[in-house]
């Protein structure tokens, strides 16, 4: 049974979110602001996070910072703002999905269900470590080294370099990524992708070559098996 924990400091976003998610098989946990969420965190293991923003002590974004620090944990963030601004900071912290207030309860669970199902089946595609030249990927550890020093990548990152990694020598759209890396209906757009790309590029290092541009296209990972 997967564990979640949902973070908001308004109680009856909590209950039926709740209410929705142990409908749905979930075995849920609740807080009511940032601190004490960090605190469940330490002291639990999430399958995933659905939290606000806009919360007393300590506002999401920060708390997410924090989380990810400690744990791999996917994200779900809520909030009352649509901006588009807002949108694209959470997803370079490494969110998973972002859902403007007010939501449909079970657009929520639907989201729920398609991040767990994306973080397990990404978990159990390989069980090997992948190794181009000094490049070395640890699917079951989610790790990557670079001549033996471990990259610093979000859980985003991680993804995409994984989905570009097990679709090699394939052009992928950015469109293509945004749907498979990001999710059926994310509202982002090339930015988003460009953005990650380049991170993603600047903590391989030497290896930063491997991701190949393909004017008015997209990307894709050339390298030999």
């Amino acid at each position: 049974m997967y564990k979640i924990l949902i973070v908001d400091d308004e109680q009856k976003i909590r209950e039926v979110i709740k209410e929705y998610a142990e409908f749905n098989g979930y075995e849920v946990a609740e807080s009511g602001d940032g601190m004490s969420a960090i605190g469940l965190c330490k002291l639990n293991d999430f399958d995933l996070i659905i939290m606000d923003i806009m919360m007393p002590k300590l506002d999401g974004f920060s708390t997410c910072k924090e989380i990810k620090k400690i744990k791999d944990i996917p994200i779900i963030m809520l909030s009352a703002r649509g901006e588009e601004y807002d949108k694209l900071f959470g997803f370079e912290l490494g969110i998973d999905d972002y859902i403007v207030k007010p939501f449909s309860p079970k657009e929520l669970m639907a989201r729920v269900n398609v991040v767990l199902s994306r973080r397990h089946n990404i978990a159990s595609a390989h069980t090997e470590i992948l190794k181009f030249g000094g490049l070395e990927i640890n699917i079951p550890a989610r790790t990557v080294t670079v001549d033996g020093v471990k990259a610093d990548l979000t859980p985003k990152e991680y993804e995409l370099l994984f989905y570009l990694v097990q679709n090699r020598n394939i052009a992928l759209s950015r469109d293509k990524l945004l749907s498979d890396v990001w999710g059926y209906d994310f509202f982002g757009d090339d930015r988003t992708i460009d953005t990650h790309i380049k991170n993603l590029r600047n903590n391989l290092g030497d290896y930063r070559d491997y991701i190949v541009t393909l004017r008015g296209v997209g990307y894709k990972f050339e390298a030999q098996d």
